[in-house]
């Protein structure tokens, strides 16, 4: 696999000519704009609002724009209000040999007035918090079908099989975070 996984909460305008332009190795990158949970799965519940649709709604967008630029292909995991397996998801994203694997979410927030983002690398650093946010999206498998027999019996709420993920992503950490932090210093300056 060559994709990098990023989860961004609360995406904002994406600027892939500052991006795409440094260490580019060729000319055209694919990017997999993976808009999370969907169908079945509502993700994080607001009081008008549910997870699944806004991201959906950002993933258009941001894909709509990306599309502007003739050396970034788009490839949407979905397009619209469907249930998608985990395992197609990354499925979708190997299929079209992509650079970038990007999972947009938007956190749940007690907050009146919430602000800002966040841009979340699975790696090294297996924290507390790490291993709530990757049990917690990663819960969508069990609403799978068959998922026992999709995921070798591995329960996706285990440390087990977040130590497996853990493990498995660590191969583009660095890669990862350079990534992340580009998103960033544009999330932030724009």
């Amino acid at each position: 696999m060559k994709y990098i996984l990023f989860i961004l909460c609360m995406a904002g305008i994406f600027a892939p000519e500052c991006i795409f332009a440094q260490n580019s190795t060729t000319a055209q990158w694919t990017v997999v704009l993976d808009a999370g949970h969907g169908g079945k799965d509502p993700g994080a519940l607001g009081k008008r609002s549910k997870e699944k649709d806004i991201v959906l709604d950002v993933v258009l967008r941001v894909g709509k724009y990306l599309k502007n630029h003739d050396n970034i292909k788009v490839v949407y995991t979905r397009s619209t209000d469907v249930f998608i397996e985990l395992d197609r998801r990354a499925k979708i994203a190997n299929e079209a040999k992509a650079d970038l694997f990007v999972s947009l979410h938007c956190n749940a927030n007690e907050k009146t007035s919430p602000n800002g983002s966040e841009v979340y690398v699975m790696g090294l650093n297996k924290t507390e918090a790490n291993l709530a946010v990757a049990i917690k999206e990663n819960s969508a498998a069990l609403l799978e079908d068959n998922h026992e027999d999709r995921y070798d019996g591995i329960d996706p709420n285990s440390t087990e099989a977040y130590i497996a993920f853990s493990l498995f992503q660590n191969i583009y950490i660095e890669r990862s975070l350079t990534m992340a932090q580009l998103i960033m210093k544009n999330l932030n300056n724009r």
